[in-house]
């Protein structure tokens, strides 16, 4: 039985979503975990040492980062650095890094151009893999703009929203699916080592793929 095990550090519930298309796709099992700090950056988790503690005592073949959703826009170059210290952190523990793109606000739809922009650049200075899901939603909403994709708060998603952005996950982590070139196609994704490279799991009638994932 093939295993992968990722670990995502997100702020928002996208597990359960992207383990249901994980599923639907016969991917096979997706393992998830969470470490959460509310409104906190990656800078918090990285001092807390939460997250290398369980790099370090469970493997993992992915780990998903997610900005503090203002960052990005207020200090990128803070942005850049926490991104940068966590990656060579994942890279030591033999993981991959995947980057979580996220959506502007819904009263400041304009922000999503600089919310790319720095995403974009993370993936170019550490060549980790993204998740473009701010990308997602912003082509919907402009083909569809009386679409709702936001809660109540305009900084978080409802149901139809984390729906849309485990879309991009799902073919980020899988790039052989059929919608992958629809949002990967944007940045540079660059070979994995061959040590990394996830077990295709089309191996056989009863092979399975497990990826075990923790969002922070």
């Amino acid at each position: 039985m093939a295993k992968t095990r990722a670990r995502f550090i997100a702020r928002n519930d996208l597990p359960g979503l992207v383990k249901q298309q994980v599923t639907a796709g016969s991917k096979g099992d997706l393992g998830c975990e969470l470490i959460s700090v509310s409104s906190a950056p990656l800078r918090t988790h990285l001092n807390k040492g939460e997250a290398l503690e369980r790099m370090q005592s469970q493997r993992f073949d992915d780990m998903g980062l997610q900005e503090q959703s203002t960052l990005p826009i207020k200090n990128s170059t803070c942005c850049l650095e926490n991104v940068h210290d966590f990656d060579a952190l994942i890279r030591k523990a033999g993981v991959c890094t995947v980057l979580y793109m996220t959506w502007a606000r819904r009263n400041a739809p304009q922000t999503q151009d600089a919310l790319s922009t720095v995403c974009i650049h993370k993936n170019k200075a550490t060549g980790a893999i993204v998740v473009l899901a701010g990308l997602a939603w912003q082509r919907c909403l402009q083909e569809y703009p009386d679409i709702l994709l936001h809660d109540k708060d305009p900084s978080y998603s409802n149901l139809v929203g984390s729906d849309l952005a485990a879309c991009p996950f799902y073919a980020a982590l899988f790039p052989g699916h059929p919608c992958s070139p629809l949002y990967t196609r944007h940045y540079h994704r660059p070979a994995r080592p061959r040590d990394l490279r996830r077990p295709h799991c089309h191996t056989g009638d009863n092979a399975r793929l497990q990826i075990r994932t923790t969002l922070i």
